[in-house]
């Protein structure tokens, strides 16, 4: 018997945190969060369901008391339910593998902000859990990276690259907002 596909979007870690982070850079935010609003309504106007996910720490930009931890304008507003995590990955210290479940959801579209960590970590620990992934690279976000030891930096679009090389046929499908738009299903 074939299982039929039910979507949601993680919309994992899009928050004003990240504005006092040294690495921040603007860059590359409109085209982000132009597919990102693009992959946002398309699932809503599809009835599929939206999860937010806010990174927390004790301290600093992404602490509770900084006032930080909650989306940038650009992010549509509509979500069907936050979770915070105190993990880099969405699962470890959330209820989302419950809340998916409970709700019979099998497939998640991976999209946020960093490319390579949370988004990532995230990606292959749904994988592990038994979920269909789809990951969004355009609707990702990342920025430049210099290597410790041998001080090459990398772009952000090497980065992105990267994440795709060991992520595709492994732990997800690499797909762009279109794709993920025809493969989500209420």
């Amino acid at each position: 018997m074939k299982v039929l596909r039910k979507s949601a979007i993680l919309v994992i870690d899009v928050q004003q945190s990240f504005l006092k982070k040294t690495y921040w850079r603007e860059q590359e935010v409109p085209a982000f969060a132009d597919k990102l609003a693009t992959l946002i309504h398309g699932a809503m106007a599809k009835n599929v369901p939206i999860v937010r996910i806010m990174h927390v720490e004790p301290e600093g930009p992404f602490s509770l008391a900084s006032g930080l931890v909650k989306p940038f304008e650009f992010v549509p507003s509509h979500h069907d339910v936050e979770f915070q995590k105190q993990a880099h990955n969405a699962f470890t210290t959330t209820g989302l593998q419950r809340w998916l479940t409970e709700r019979g959801i099998n497939h998640v579209v991976i999209t946020g902000i960093r490319t390579e960590q949370c988004c990532e970590t995230t990606t292959r620990v749904a994988y592990d859990l038994g979920f269909e992934v789809d990951f969004v690279t355009e609707a990702t976000l990342t920025f430049p990276m210099r290597h410790e030891a041998s001080g090459k930096e990398f772009s952000a679009e090497e980065i992105r690259q990267k994440t795709e090389l060991v992520l595709q046929g492994r732990f997800a499908e690499i797909v762009n907002v279109d794709q993920a738009l025809e493969r989500m299903k209420a």
